[in-house]
């Protein structure tokens, strides 16, 4: 029990080094790719992620991770990104990648099997409506469950109930 409490000076000084050293290679490749390295856009942004923890994790706390491996790695992980990012341009490889959105309401009508396809409960549907300050089904235009997992609400208003095609265009509806 006293091993897991000593303090072991050589390895306490690389695991320090390893951790400011990852942390400011992170910085840079971040900067480099773009914000979009962390963002909520797709599944593969989404493992891309876990990836670059994975990484740092394993530089920090593993002895047999150097910090030059570490960094080789994110960096590997993070051209993967910026290939994939410029591939998805290919309509192709953007199915490969990317989720499609999915209409959950059109106007008032709740399209029950777009729930049940996204794993979204009504009581959620109702929530996300209520947090969009909807007070009546009535000012529904339609609701998105978008790629990134969001759920986007379109109002109508009192002049405007025409949806523009346009913001529906690659929305799943069926």
């Amino acid at each position: 029990m006293t091993e897991l409490l000593q303090l072991n000076i050589p390895t306490t000084y690389r695991i320090i080094l390893s951790a400011v050293g990852i942390y400011i290679m992170v910085i840079l490749f971040t900067r480099i790719a773009g914000k979009r390295s962390f963002s909520k856009m797709s599944s593969f942004d989404f493992a891309m992620t876990v990836a670059i923890g994975s990484v740092i994790a394993s530089t920090i706390l593993s002895p047999s991770v150097n910090l030059i491996d570490g960094i080789v790695g994110m960096a590997s992980i993070y051209c993967l990104q910026i290939t994939i990012a410029i591939g998805r341009r290919l309509n192709f490889i953007k199915r490969i990648v990317d989720n499609s959105p999915l209409l959950l309401m059109d106007g008032k009508k709740i399209l029950h099997e777009n729930l049940k396809k996204a794993r979204v409960t009504e009581s959620d549907l109702r929530s996300k409506l209520r947090e969009a300050n909807v007070a009546s089904t009535e000012e529904v235009l339609a609701v998105v469950f978008e790629s990134t997992g969001d759920i986007s609400v379109l109002h109508k208003t009192k002049e405007d109930t025409y949806l523009d095609d346009w913001l529906l265009e690659g929305v799943n509806r069926s």
